[in-house]
């Protein structure tokens, strides 16, 4: 749809977006709006309802537009808009990269406690759209910080991300292409830290139409139940960990006593901890590599 050459009321823009989401049977359609405006405008939530006789240029209007029949095709919210927050970032987003939780950003702040002392490298195993990886850039003080990824197309989000969150690096962040720890041969590091895939195929039909129908299965499942890819992690960090480094993982609820139990018993690790989510359930495994 061409955009209209003319600004548009923000009101009937609203307006606009709510009849179309709520013929599609997208719930709450004016709130569904509301945010698309707001995310498309980078403003408040508040704000579209507060100002609707402000006028929105033909552009913005045509991104709203976009955004708003996305979400009536089933998109993620965080894809239809094309970004999302993660702690105190604003990254770009798409189908090729897991859209960020919010479980996730509690992983950050076990990696900044537990690592306070001494500029060192940490690295970012499989990091998607860069969250991690530029979330610890930016909060923390390390002297690089290194994103390995084996998709290209979630590098490309990555490095895009990176570009839009140069002026707020305190450490520089290198994006390298590769599976796993395989990038980091050769390489000795602080702390590694990773959010794997930890779906098991079986798994796949029982999670939500917004997840399976839209994010990247290469970014979700795993083999071994589930453990494929954690398990590898585990038995090849000793490899690329100082001693005394750090092993910091995000893993399934249901699985994390199995990951702690493959940690204790590699005979590499010590210091193994299971850490809670921010609803109490068991999300993060921790260990120092001996």
């Amino acid at each position: 749809m061409k955009a209209d050459a003319a600004p548009r009321p923000l009101g009937t823009l609203l307006a606009e977006l709510a009849s179309g989401l709520d013929g599609a049977g997208v719930a709450l359609a004016r709130d569904e709006a509301r945010d698309i405006v707001a995310a498309v405008l980078d403003v408040p939530r508040f704000w579209p309802s507060a100002n609707k006789a402000a006028l929105v240029d033909a552009t913005a209007v045509e991104e709203a537009r976009q955004a708003a029949a996305a979400r009536a095709r089933g998109a993620p919210f965080a894809y239809a808009v094309g970004r999302a927050a993660f702690r105190h970032l604003t990254l770009a987003v798409d189908d090729r990269v897991l859209i960020p939780r919010q479980e996730t950003e509690v992983l950050i702040d076990l990696v900044l406690e537990a690592e306070q002392g001494g500029r060192a490298t940490v690295v970012d195993v499989g990091t998607g759209s860069g969250a991690i990886a530029l979330a610890l850039a930016t909060e923390g003080d390390f002297e690089r910080v290194i994103a390995t990824d084996v998709s290209r197309g979630a590098l490309d989000v990555a490095e895009r991300n990176a570009a839009l969150v140069r002026d707020d690096l305190r450490a520089p962040v290198e994006f390298l292409h590769g599976s796993l720890l395989a990038p980091l041969a050769g390489l000795r590091v602080r702390a590694l830290v990773s959010n794997p895939p930890y779906i098991a195929f079986a798994e796949l039909e029982e999670l939500p139409a917004s997840v399976r129908d839209w994010e990247p299965p290469l970014a979700l499942l795993s083999g071994d139940e589930g453990l494929a890819t954690t398990r590898s992690i585990v038995r090849d960090a000793p490899a690329v960990l100082d001693s005394g480094g750090l092993l910091a993982l995000e893993v399934d609820t249901r699985r994390a006593a199995l990951v702690a139990e493959a940690l204790a018993s590699n005979g590499s690790y010590r210091d193994v901890a299971v850490r809670l989510d921010l609803t109490g359930r068991e999300r993060f495994v921790l260990a120092r590599r001996r």
